[in-house]
This record gives C-alpha cells, structure tokens and sequence, in this order.
C-alpha cells in the first residue's frame, strides 16, 4: 500500500520529509517544527547523509516515550487499517506486531473482544490526544462508514477482509468505508488479513456497500479469456477441463464461477483461438 508523506509540519505517526539540523555520534537531530528537534538514531542514518540533507521519516514514542524518528516502514501509520500479530497481553492491553521495535498497544477498552497471544487481528491505528502515544483499536466499524460512500457501480477498490461469516466476507473499502462479499461469489480462497482488490457491485439505499471480486461485464470475460490463455501456455496448449467440468475444478483451477467459465472459452472459440475437445479445451492461434 502506498504512503502518503507529509512535509508540511512534522507529524506523529505520519511519514514526513524532516530536515537534518545536526550530526552527532550517536544520530541526527532532524528539524520538527513546532515537536522540536526528534533524534534519528545512529543505526537508522542513510550511507553519507550530513546536516541540511532532508530524509522521509516515520515519528513515533519509544519506550521511555520520547519522540524518535525512524527510517523503518511500520505495517500502518495513523488513519490507517491493518492485520497484526498479537505478541504478548500485559496489564493495560495487548501488544501487536506493526514492525518496529516498540509494539503497538491495543488497550483493553479498545478490543472488541479479548485478543489473544498468537493471533492476528485487523486493527485501526490513531493517535491518543492527551498522551500523544500511538495505539490501535480491534473495533474497527466506528472508524468507517462516516462519509456518505461516493462509489460507482463497477469500480475497482482497495479491499481488506476484517471479518468472515456463513454470509460472506466483510471488507474495509479504500480505508474509509465496509462492504460485504457474498460467500456464493466467491471462487477462490481468501481469508481475514488478505489485501485484494476488487469491485462495487451496488450501493444500496441504506448506503450498505456490496462488493465483488470479479470484474463486471466485457473487461471482466477479456480478463479471464487472458489468465485461460496464459494457463493454456504453460501446460503445452492444453488444458483437460471443459464447459461441462464440475465447478469446483474450474474454481479450484482458475479461482472463478463456473458461469464466467463458459462465457470466455466460448469468446474464444469464436475467435478460433482454441478449440473445445470432449476432454479439454486447447489452444489452436498460430
């Protein structure tokens, strides 16, 4: 996922561009604006960076919470959505994995039910006004759906699936709003954590957001027509699966409905760029 850096006024939590304004041996003081001069550690210094070079970092609190900077990528920054590992549970909350040295904590208030060691969770990072510490919340949904949802029917989206159930799959749409993906839509394998794109099938009345994975009408077939092809490709031009094989081979093989199926190899065989044998189908364009 891109970042968006801010190089307006220095941010906690944020990726920013910070001006070098001192060397010393054990790092660089950048320029934070109105935070004051933040410490770049001696171990995070690029080869031959020196006073009044600029450098994108990201700001945070460490343990004994001072500002620090960083040239290290967390998971996510403030504002933003991701699955975490939970590495340990203490006593004010639970710790997560976000790829920096200090973990992110999780408060107790903050989980929408207990996180356990081990474990990975879809979480929301922001920044505690009073404490100005970085923290995150499993209770996702009160993050989103806050904005009136401006989508058009067949636009391709960022998803990430946060919760599974006999319905479907429910998905964080652009970091902003939930949506849903019906589980008999689905024809390949996914699971809370994946990060994928996909489609707005419909905004509903009550601003409820369907979603799909596959593209919608003609872009969708040339889509598949291609993967059916390249498939065909690396398997000596032939592939022992036809219009007639059972949908789960087919979902199995190329991770789409069976109905999708028979719309490309039959754009193809009427393009005479395969033929359809009662064993397979095979590719015939020289």
């Amino acid at each position: 996922m891109q970042h968006k850096v801010n190089k307006a006024m220095a941010e906690i939590g944020k990726y920013n561009v910070l001006k070098v304004v001192k060397d010393l041996d054990f790092g660089l003081y950048l320029d934070g604006g109105e935070l004051g001069e933040i410490l770049l550690p001696r171990r995070y210094v690029p080869i031959n960076c020196t006073v009044d070079d600029e450098l994108e970092v990201f700001i945070y609190l460490d343990s004994e919470d001072r500002l620090i900077a960083t040239t290290e990528m967390p998971e996510a920054v403030v504002g933003e959505f991701a699955y975490l590992q939970a590495v340990e549970v203490g006593k004010v909350g639970a710790f997560m994995d976000w790829g920096l040295p200090k973990d992110l904590l999780v408060p107790f208030r903050e989980q929408k039910t207990n996180i356990e060691k081990g474990r990975g969770y879809v979480v929301y990072v922001y920044l505690d006004d009073e404490s100005k510490r970085i923290a995150a919340s499993s209770k996702v949904e009160k993050f989103l759906d806050n904005i009136p949802p401006e989508y058009e029917e067949g636009q391709e989206v960022d998803l990430l699936i946060y919760h599974q159930s006999d319905l479907g799959y429910k998905a964080i749409i652009n970091n902003t709003h939930s949506g849903m993906i019906y589980a008999n839509e689905v024809f390949k394998k996914i699971r809370k954590g994946d990060r994928l794109k996909g489609y707005i099938k419909k905004v509903r009345s009550d601003e409820k957001i369907d979603l799909m994975l596959e593209k919608p009408g003609y872009e969708k077939v040339d889509s598949i027509a291609q993967t059916i092809l390249d498939k065909l490709k690396d398997h000596q031009n032939f592939l022992r699966i036809t219009d007639k094989s059972p949908a789960e081979e087919i979902s199995s093989m190329f991770g789409i409905s069976k109905k999708n199926f028979k719309k490309a190899i039959g754009t193809l065989y009427k393009q005479r760029i395969i033929s359809i044998d009662p064993d397979g189908i095979r590719y015939i364009k020289k």
